[in-house]
């Protein structure tokens, strides 16, 4: 799971740089979105991680 959060920020940061860097050719509110659904599916992920842990100890 580690590895699917480390992905998921890296893709994060490259989409903030297509949106502030203006790279992405149709509406803003489709990179919108996409920044959105990426920032839910990052804290799923750091929630899932927690969990587990919390469960190891």
């Amino acid at each position: 799971m580690s590895v699917v959060l480390k992905e998921l920020r890296e893709t994060h940061s490259c989409l903030k740089i297509i949106l502030r860097a203006q790279l992405y050719l149709k509406e803003e509110l489709d990179l919108a979105i996409a920044i959105k659904e990426n920032d839910e599916l990052i804290s799923i992920f750091v929630k899932s991680l927690e969990t587990s842990r919390n469960r190891n100890k």
